[in-house]
């Protein structure tokens, strides 16, 4: 066999290899509770995506007074909206607190009166009104322009799915998605913000742009879409403890393929090589 066939047949199996990589890490689904109900990460990634461009429906809420509040009074502004449930004792207050730091660093940068922020309960009849009041007052949070609001159960399946919020009922819980909605003047969706440590850089961004009228294009690289499915659902029901843990099986799992593509690029470049050194190329 010629230098320039063993050439093109060791880089045919590292692109197969290339390729086979790239596939895998696109379709493995991320793992969620595998002792019961739980959600996959992919599935709740495309469908948080899919919300993205959509106007927020007329929903009514209640706020810490038991007052109704429509989602349309906060058009005007961009917002920023979460789920939460206040039974969480883990990973919504960690989220709410690292939320909090953000909004305080926007805050100073942009100004509190130029944007909104509203954590919705999204577990009823127990988010009611009161519990969220308890919840802002527990972690210290009385900014103006931040709400909390209680809506009622019938509308919790179709409120969730206009924001893409996949959820699901779990023997100590729920397992959700970790996401920050950004929405535009009009009420739009146009960022989804993944993660339990929601950075002010994260929002900031997206948020400066809406305020000097300038369009956000969504990234949709394949980088971008693996980061995502990691930060999405990194939280899963611990069935031994009955608590929360964050779950690595999915970057794991990456960083396994990718060892592995190395490792066969580097066994089909020194098959390469010791089949110049047979035949006395240099």
């Amino acid at each position: 066999m010629s230098s320039r066939s063993m050439f093109h047949r060791a880089w045919r199996g590292i692109a197969a290899c290339g390729l086979g990589l790239v596939l895998w890490m696109w379709q493995t689904p991320g793992r969620a509770d595998t002792a019961g109900p739980g959600l996959d990460a992919g599935q709740a990634l495309r469908l948080s995506q899919s919300a993205v461009g959509r106007q927020i429906g007329e929903h009514i809420l209640r706020d810490r007074q038991g007052r109704p509040v429509a989602l349309s009074a906060f058009r005007g502004r961009p917002l920023l909206v979460s789920f939460i449930y206040t039974g969480c004792f883990q990973i919504c207050p960690a989220t709410t607190r690292a939320l909090q730091e953000a909004v305080e660093a926007l805050q100073k940068s942009v100004g509190s009166s130029q944007f909104n922020v509203v954590s919705i309960g999204f577990n009823q009849p127990a988010d009611s009104p009161q519990a969220l009041k308890a919840f802002a007052a527990q972690y210290g949070i009385s900014a103006p322009n931040w709400d909390f609001l209680s809506p009622p159960g019938a509308i919790v399946p179709a409120l969730a799915a206009d924001f893409g919020f996949a959820y699901a009922a779990t023997p100590a819980g729920f397992d959700h998605v970790l996401q920050v909605s950004v929405l535009d003047a009009e009420g739009r969706i146009v960022r989804q913000i993944y993660g339990q440590d929601v950075a002010a850089g994260d929002l900031g961004e997206p948020l400066k742009m809406l305020l000097a009228g300038l369009p956000l294009n969504p990234s949709n690289t394949l980088l971008d879409n693996l980061l995502d499915r990691i930060r999405i659902l990194c939280t899963v029901l611990d069935p031994e403890t009955g608590g929360y843990r964050v779950d690595y099986t999915l970057p794991v799992q990456i960083a396994g393929g990718a060892t592995f593509f190395l490792l066969m690029m580097i066994f089909f470049f020194n098959e390469w090589r010791a089949g110049r050194k047979t035949r006395g190329e240099p």
